[in-house]
């Protein structure tokens, strides 16, 4: 065991990068190479059924089941040609992950043969079991029957032999089991009510998208040391380990020369990726050592999670051909940055970005400001519920520590929109605008502009930050499903949209011309959101006592800040933009408990494992090497002499002494507490119990744990340390 560790390393540290057979074409030309895309659509399906189909994707136009089996017919023509065998319905369960089952395009013939078919009704509707994924309650586990569902929105792809379609997937009861039916849902309610809004400055606008564009952080780590390390295995993160000397403190990682090992991993990734429609755009070292981010160009967000999705799992398949592990856990290491998954979110119509302010017209000012401001109330007002939806048990390990944003949500403006705003909610109505026929309106803001294009410095510590000609969500979590944290947003946004409007239409109802009436409400709106509002410091105490004093949800624990699901104004909201309902909530908050209970109690068991197999037993071993030692020098030198001689290593062997029957102690309570939670039925209280008995115990044994590795025999402790599984190239 004592040279194990030094063969794995030595393994690391010898490994040549994988050599990477580059297309000889551009990667426009291999771009969605296996892809059914509009080209594709277009040459496999007739003109009627193509135009028909595009009119759903481009329209919202429900999809017409008649031509389901001339979809059917040219996807699997185009998916043969390309060596495929199989099908599968592609979804997104309350996993974190993606689900398939795959099915070959065989059925008997009647002559005592077999015929290749795929029908529109096999590529419309599965039937998947639905008891066996997290359903919180929904259904049992003999009421087995769970639907996926075909999203013509987000285009078919093939990996390897199978053909994969994307789904949503939902129970025989019609709830949804997934985050992609509430994302589409979100998605819909912003447009309708985005659009209701663009109608005041623009009649002609049919619909507003949703946009995404995530920036995916991650850590690489060489395959033998991740097998060295049962922690990282089981959990996704190291439970022990102390700081390296040099970690980042020397800020030479960011935007450093990619390692040769890495840029092979990333050109692979990147070519798989664009192969499969993710527009990859961006790679780069992270701050973190071993640490590395991607990101695209920005998409339709429906398509963005998908690809995000898919990212991540050929993230990981192609890491094992170059001899790396990915870790997409937010917090692998402690002592040095976490990873997140920055969501850049913003609203366009066919004429442009409803949150650029470059303007050629007052209508065009003015439209920007109410979409910057009616987004702030829509996160002021839910705030906690934001906070919610992309809390977890990993994420928590990240929110607040180095450059991740506090887990309190406020807005970062920067000091021009924040002036802009103060100046339209404090300078009187009448000299603000004026009204000349039908010319138009004239703001009184002569610097719109010039005023957005990168008008805001980047505030690391604001977790919901706009940057320009979007907002940057940057407390979503690095292996978290992007829907989460969309779902939220787009329909808090949806709510305060639809609220603007029936206030601004009650006034022009009553007399008030239309621009007038935009700005009453719009002057009340700046007004109420201004706690939302924070340009500072998010690391500082002051801001978290004066968080709340402005009345933002300020909670730290897990499983207390998932009630925000349940609270009255979560449940209307959602219902009445029928994105999901109380039932589908209360079971998704029953899958998060769940969820949280059962991350944590595999880390205290893991631990206690660790800690009696591996730790305990090298620092005795150590222990008893040094006591040997002390014995043999007094047999040598006088009593005086070897006392002298032997004082070092009998402090060693006290200070063992006394923290390894800290952690002896330690475990034994953990696995009390783990036993007494776990004979609590409800998933909250459970849930909390686990944040407030358990985890703390695991902190208080690494402590003593890290400790002993800086004592005992490098050649004896068993695990690779930080210094060699973040610097190992």
């Amino acid at each position: 065991m004592a040279n194990l560790r030094f063969e794995v390393v030595a393994e690391a540290f010898h490994k040549r990068p994988v050599e990477v057979e580059t297309p000889r074409e551009r990667p426009s030309e291999y771009f969605a190479k296996y892809v059914f895309n509009r080209a594709k659509m277009y040459k496999y399906l007739p003109v009627e059924v193509y135009e028909k189909l595009t009119d759903v994707i481009d329209n919202g136009a429900r999809l017409d089941r008649s031509i389901a089996d001339a979809v059917a017919a040219g996807m699997k023509q185009w998916a043969q040609e390309n060596g495929v065998t199989h099908y599968t319905h592609w979804f997104q369960p309350l996993t974190e992950g993606t689900a398939e089952k795959h099915d070959a395009f065989v059925e008997h013939d009647g002559k005592g043969g077999m015929i290749e078919e795929f029908s529109g009704k096999l590529l419309v509707q599965q039937e998947p079991d639905a008891s066996s994924f997290p359903n919180g309650g929904i259904r049992n586990t003999f009421e087995a029957r769970g639907y996926s569902a075909w999203d013509p929105t987000s285009p078919v792809f093939i990996i390897d032999d199978t053909l994969c379609i994307p789904t949503i997937f939902i129970s025989y009861t019609g709830e949804s089991l997934d985050y992609k039916a509430p994302l589409l849902r979100s998605l819909h309610a912003v447009s309708v009510a985005a659009t209701g809004v663009c109608r005041y400055f623009y009649p002609d606008v049919r619909k507003v998208t949703a946009n995404l564009g995530w920036e995916q952080e991650y850590f690489l780590v060489d395959d033998s040391l991740f097998f060295a390390r049962p922690d990282l295995m089981l959990t996704g993160r190291t439970l022990m380990g102390h700081d390296s000397a040099k970690n980042q403190q020397m800020d030479d990682h960011y935007f450093g020369t990619i390692p040769e090992r890495v840029q092979a991993y990333m050109k692979d990734l990147e070519i798989q990726a664009l192969e499969l429609g993710i527009p990859c755009k961006t790679r780069h070292n992270e701050v973190a050592p071993n640490q590395f981010e991607l990101a695209p160009i920005f998409e339709e967000c429906n398509l963005a999670v998908d690809h995000n999705m898919l990212l991540m799992s050929l993230m990981k398949k192609i890491a094992h051909k170059h001899g790396f592990r990915v870790l997409l856990h937010e917090k692998p290491f402690d002592g040095i940055n976490g990873s997140g998954k920055h969501n850049n979110w913003s609203l366009s119509t066919d004429t442009g970005v409803l949150l650029h302010g470059t303007g050629k017209t007052p209508e065009d000012n003015l439209r920007f400001v109410v979409f910057i401001v009616e987004t702030l109330m829509g996160v002021w007002r839910h705030n906690g519920l934001l906070k919610a939806s992309i809390m977890s048990a990993t994420n928590a390990h990240r929110l607040g520590a180095n450059e991740a944003p506090p887990a309190i949500i406020s807005s970062f403006l920067g000091k021009q929109v924040s002036d802009l705003l103060e100046h339209i909610e404090k300078a009187d109505k009448e000299d603000l605008f004026s009204v000349k026929g039908k010319k138009g309106m004239k703001l009184d803001i002569p610097e719109i502009p010039e005023l957005l294009i990168d008008n805001t410095d980047r505030n690391r510590t604001s977790p919901f930050a706009f940057t320009g000609n979007r907002f940057e969500f940057r407390a979503v979590g690095s292996e978290a499903n992007c829907a989460s944290a969309m779902i939220v947003l787009n329909t808090a946004v949806a709510e305060a949209l639809t609220d603007f409007k029936k206030r601004v239409d009650a006034l022009i109802k009553g007399g008030e011309d239309k621009l007038s009436a935009i700005l009453d409400v719009l002057r009340d709106d700046i007004r109420t959101t201004r706690p939302i509002h924070f340009d500072g410091n998010g690391y500082s105490d002051e801001w978290k006592e004066e968080a709340r004093k402005r009345g933002l949800d300020c909670e730290t624990s897990c499983p207390i800040i998932f009630d925000n699901y349940l609270k009255p104004a979560s449940i209307k909201m959602f219902e009445d933009m029928n994105v999901m309902n109380r039932n589908e909530l209360e079971a998704r908050n029953e899958v998060k408990w769940d969820t949280y209970t059962k991350k944590i109690q595999i880390e205290a068991r893991v631990m206690g494992d660790l800690t009696m197999n591996h730790v305990i037993p090298v620092a005795t071993h150590y222990q008893s090497q040094l006591a040997k030692n002390v014995q043999n020098m007094y047999d040598i030198f006088t009593p005086s002499e070897a006392s002298n001689l032997t004082a070092r290593n009998k402090k060693i062997i006290r200070e063992i002494a006394e923290r390894t029957q800290i952690i002896e102690t330690g475990v034994e309570e953990l696995v009390n507490a783990r036993r007494v939670a776990n004979k609590i039925d409800d998933a909250r209280t459970k849930a909390v119990a686990y944040h407030d008995t358990v985890a703390p115990k695991m902190d208080d044994i690494r402590y003593q744990i890290d400790k002993l590795e800086l004592i005992v025999s490098d050649e004896l402790w068993t695990l690779p340390k930080y210094r060699e599984l973040l610097f190992i190239r």
